[in-house]
């Protein structure tokens, strides 16, 4: 495979085909834990590592898993690595651990993780497997800390806990709370795609030249 086609995958997670701004996957922890910079740069780089490591591994396994036990095979797969995320975060950074609580076990269940395990990495050689599941580990880090970024400092007027917009700065709760959440991504999502839809007209735009000169 040649080196734009890896670009072409990484990109493609990172920003084509984007997790969460793109693909609205993996709502539940994006909405969740997206309060702090902090939590969702863990949570991302969390997510990132265990997509990499069962990207491999089930492209490595993929012509030895009869297809009807496939899914409980991605399972433990997949449970093996949140596993050892759980256990480094609870040696390492236990205020981080505990901060994201439920939802590092919960990525075990996580559709963007199900979602390029089936559709990707069954099918694709290793190395391909390991450049797509760090595009989309990457672009889901991305999206949840750029989310949280906003949510921190509108909310508290901090970023990474440190006094950004001064401390006579009142803060807003509602951007701390679940409907902030919402709101937030929304107003991402709108933004994220009205970019996204410029750059694929003037793709198309000059997709259509190059054809007429051609002709």
């Amino acid at each position: 495979m040649a080196k734009h086609e890896y670009k072409k995958i990484f990109l493609n997670g990172l920003i084509t085909e984007n997790p969460t701004f793109r693909l609205v996957l993996g709502m539940c922890p994006t909405l969740a834990v997206t309060t702090s910079v902090q939590n969702g740069i863990g949570m991302g780089l969390a997510t990132t590592f265990v997509l990499v490591c069962s990207n491999l591994v089930i492209s490595l396994i993929r012509n030895f898993v009869p297809s009807k036990v496939r899914i409980p095979a991605y399972i433990v797969v997949i449970a093996t690595f949140v596993t050892i995320v759980q256990l480094l975060l609870e040696a390492f950074l236990p205020e981080l651990s505990a901060s994201l609580g439920l939802f590092i076990p919960l990525i075990v269940v996580n559709c963007i993780i199900f979602a390029r395990a089936e559709s990707f990495a069954s099918k694709n050689s290793p190395l391909p497997s390991v450049v797509d599941g760090l595009g989309m580990g990457l672009g889901f880090t991305c999206s949840l800390t750029i989310l949280s970024a906003i949510r921190e400092l509108v909310g508290a007027g901090t970023l990474l806990g440190f006094p950004v917009l001064g401390s006579a700065y009142p803060g807003i709760l509602l951007f701390i709370l679940a409907p902030g959440g919402y709101l937030t991504l929304g107003l991402t999502l709108v933004a994220f795609n009205a970019v996204m839809g410029k750059i694929d007209a003037r793709r198309r735009a000059k997709a259509a030249a190059a054809e007429g000169s051609v002709a």
